[in-house]
């Protein structure tokens, strides 16, 4: 009896991606042997994906498409302030990367060298920089120009950097159900945005404390 010819999609192609580095705990050697293993052929891979690599960064662009549309199925979320709007985002990306953990954190640390691991972040990393950009308010908008140095582009890339450095966080919390997370998450947005109204002192020193007290917990 013949096999099946299956209907290759780019979606198909992630998911046996996924499938494979997961179960043999590493990702394929090539496009030729991905292709064998699964059945299509290496010109059938082509017509979505130019390499291997190029996969993974499209999964983490999934991720925040996926994000962005939960989010906008929330009926009130047009209404919120760009604080909570940001909130909004953590907490439902966690929520999602969390269900593909051993996916995630296996990518984010298959090189020595993270900065070629952040490489696969650079495409997510323009999109999450737009989102900053579309949700800024105009009573923020009125905050940062009277603070120059944040400046929107600025303020992108700040906001950023605090994202790696909640997924590095995130990617080390033991805690159940990744409770400190949610913990941190909460504090370090509260404390960027109480930076930018120049008013971080008690935050600040909050957050401090928690920071503190995880590190030495985890000695």
């Amino acid at each position: 009896m013949a096999t099946k010819k299956i209907t290759l999609s780019k979606d198909l192609i992630v998911s046996m991606y996924m499938n494979y580095t997961l179960e043999h705990n590493e990702k394929p050697k090539s496009v030729f042997h991905f292709s064998k293993v699964n059945g299509f052929t290496e010109s059938e891979f082509y017509t979505f994906f130019g390499t291997l690599e190029s996969i993974e960064k499209e999964i983490f662009n999934i991720f925040f498409d996926k994000t962005i549309e939960l989010l906008q199925k929330d009926d009130n979320y047009e209404s919120y302030d760009m604080k909570t709007k940001l909130l909004s985002f953590y907490f439902t990306f966690f929520e999602l990367i969390t269900a593909n953990r051993s996916y995630v954190v296996m990518t984010l640390k298959q090189h020595q060298n993270q900065l070629k691991n952040l490489m696969i972040l650079s495409e997510f990393r323009n999109k999450f920089k737009d989102y900053i950009s579309e949700i800024i308010t105009d009573d923020f908008r009125i905050k940062i120009e009277k603070l120059q140095q944040y400046q929107e582009k600025v303020l992108a890339e700040s906001f950023w950097i605090q994202f790696l450095l909640t997924l590095k966080f995130w990617m080390e919390d033991a805690s159940p159900s990744f409770e400190k997370t949610d913990i941190y998450i909460e504090k370090s947005v509260k404390v960027s945005f109480e930076l930018i109204d120049v008013t971080p002192i008690e935050s600040l020193i909050d957050f401090g404390k928690f920071i503190f007290k995880e590190k030495i917990n985890n000695k």
